[in-house]
Parts: C-alpha cells; sequence; structure tokens
C-alpha cells in the first residue's frame, strides 16, 4: 500500500516521491500535498509548451504530464522559471497571491530534487525571487454585521446553523477545523481541533460557545441512532459528517440574507473576523497567534490593522486634545 495519498493523482517521478517526502516526512497533510500537486502539474504543463513537447492549441488541461522527468527538469533554468512566471501572469491570469504561492511550491520541489533526491547539481530556483505583494487589509464582518448574521439564522437546522457561525465568529477556526470536530474534542470549557500540519491545539470555549453547544446537542443527539459517523459534533440532514461545502453553502446563504456579498464575504472572513474583533478588544497579538493556530508571528499580524473609529478615539484622548486657542482681544 502506497504511504501517500499523491500517489493516486498519477505522478511521475520524481514528483511521486516529492510528495510523498512532505506528507510522510514533514508532516504535512494530504490536503497540502493536493496543493502541491496541482501547482507542480500547472508547471509539468508549462514546461511541455516551453520546450515544444505539445502542440500550443492543445487545451492547457488536456496537456499530459507524464513525460516530464528528471531529463526534463535539469533543462530548467532561472530564465525558465522567469518565463513560467510571466506566463502566469500573462495568459493564465494568476494573482500575485497565486503566483506567490506557486514560487513557494518550486523552491520547495527544486530543494527536494538537489538536497534530498541528489538528482540534481544545481538549484535554477535558488535564487528565485518572490512576487512583491500589496499589502491588504483583510476583508472581515463589523461587529454590527456579525451580530445580524447570528440573529439571521432561521431555518430546521438553526441549531446547527447558529452553533456553526458562533464557533467561527468566537474561535477563529478554519473550515476544516471545524467539520473534524468531534463529540470527544470537547472537554468542559476546551475543544482540541487539528490545525495545519497535523498540529493539535486547544481552543477555549468562551459563553457563547457553550451555550451554543448546549442549545444544538439535543437536536444532533436525536440523529445520533441513525447518523454514519456518531462522533461527528455536525451532522448534515443525511445523518453523516457535515461536508465543507456545505458549511460554505449555509454561511453563504446566511451572508446573503443580511445583505452582503457571499462572493466577498467566505467561511474563511468569519476566521477574520474573529481575530480582528479580538485584537480590536486588547487581545496580546502572541495570545492571538496561539489561538489561531498560526506557526509565523508574522502571519498574526494581518490582524493588527485599526478602523476609524479607533482612530478618532486616539486622538481623542492625546493630553492636549481639549486645550484651546486663546481668546484674542477685539480689535478697537
Amino acid at each position: 500500500m502506497k504511504p501517500a495519498k499523491a500517489l493516486d493523482h498519477g505522478a511521475p517521478e520524481p514528483l511521486a516521491s516529492f510528495l510523498i517526502y512532505i506528507e510522510s516526512i514533514q508532516g504535512k497533510s494530504a490536503k497540502t500535498a493536493d496543493e502541491y500537486f496541482y501547482d507542480l502539474r500547472t508547471f509539468y504543463r508549462f514546461l511541455n509548451l516551453y520546450f515544444g513537447f505539445v502542440d500550443a492549441s492543445v487545451e492547457f488541461s488536456d496537456i499530459p504530464i507524464d513525460n516530464v522527468d528528471v531529463s526534463v527538469l535539469r533543462r530548467v533554468d532561472l530564465h525558465t522559471l522567469y518565463e513560467y512566471l510571466n506566463y502566469l501572469n500573462r495568459s493564465r491570469g494568476n494573482t500575485a497571491g497565486s503566483r506567490s504561492r506557486k514560487i513557494s511550491s518550486l523552491k520547495s520541489y527544486y530543494k527536494y530534487l538537489c538536497n534530498k533526491a541528489k538528482l540534481l547539481d544545481e538549484n535554477p530556483a535558488a535564487e528565485l525571487e518572490s512576487v512583491k505583494m500589496t499589502k491588504q487589509l483583510p476583508k472581515h464582518f463589523t461587529l454590527e454585521d456579525s451580530i445580524s448574521l447570528l440573529e439571521s439564522v432561521e431555518n430546521r437546522n438553526a441549531a446547527r446553523d447558529y452553533c456553526i457561525l458562533t464557533l467561527f465568529l468566537n474561535c477563529g477556526m478554519r473550515l476544516a477545523e471545524l467539520v473534524n470536530i468531534n463529540i470527544t474534542d470537547i472537554r468542559g470549557d476546551t475543544l482540541v481541533v487539528i490545525g495545519k500540519g497535523n498540529k493539535e491545539r486547544t481552543i477555549y470555549l468562551n459563553e457563547a460557545c457553550l451555550s451554543a453547544i448546549a442549545a444544538y446537542l439535543p437536536v444532533r443527539n436525536q440523529q445520533t441512532p441513525t447518523a454514519r459517523d456518531k462522533n461527528a459534533l455536525f451532522l448534515s440532514e443525511r445523518n453523516q459528517r457535515i461536508s465543507r461545502r456545505t458549511v460554505q453553502y449555509t454561511v453563504e446563504k446566511y451572508v446573503k440574507k443580511i445583505g452582503l456579498d457571499n462572493h466577498k464575504y467566505t467561511t474563511h472572513k468569519l476566521r477574520h473576523t474573529a481575530a480582528t474583533l479580538m485584537h480590536q478588544a486588547g487581545v496580546d497579538i502572541r495570545v492571538l497567534q496561539e489561538i489561531l493556530g498560526h506557526k509565523q508571528l508574522s502571519t498574526t499580524e494581518i490582524y493588527t490593522h485599526i478602523n476609524n473609529d479607533q482612530m478618532r478615539s486616539a486622538v481623542q484622548n492625546n493630553p492636549l486634545s481639549h486645550i484651546k486657542p486663546p481668546s484674542q482681544p477685539e480689535n478697537e
């Protein structure tokens, strides 16, 4: 039995071995290994076009990758990689963020080929620079929008949906973390979740979360006798563990109900909202890092943006804010 799910994609060597390495040795999740595969599959297809192995008229998604072996990878130099990034930008319309992720995948892959697999003598990606990113503040719901979202819940799954929104907005968890919650993961006022890289972390549940869970459990327990996964916290109407898409659809429905764009305000924006509201309430950035499960503090720092009310309040609280100019003598 092959140890890595990535081999199910039919990746050729040495890509298949790289995917096994990042999942089995580096401890990346199967989802992360899949993302590496998709990025590198795009690169492989580009190489087929760049080196003239396929006709330019072939649909990009139909270009095979099984012919890209070590001999082809050895032909790649820094100029080839620049041509690839230009292709992603101009022909594929990839955003700066998407190109940056693909650069990261390339650098990891070539580092593996040179340092671990010993298949290449030189690493063409070693000097490859990351795409310059324009810093953007993460989009999030305001406090008022968050309250409206909770108040909008009204259907036959109201207890479940309310609990889902409450955990998102109060705990800042990821979508994958939420759907994988088991009943046994809840211990008093704590919840254990498995985050990125299969890392376990503890989330503390506040009064709102505990109340929402308590209100949902009696409804959920009615489904338990016929549930396929009796340990799953959130069950679908089909009595199985709720899927990511069902949660996404649920959030989209309530976002539209309160008059916001469901394409801009997604499940991940609920995570942004929890982080932003906690930081604005005075939660220390390092504490927030632990709550969100970020490996790097720099990732958490995107939530340190300030809003107009904070700026207005800061100016109003200046000790000199109440000093007025002296009255001017009247002209005689």
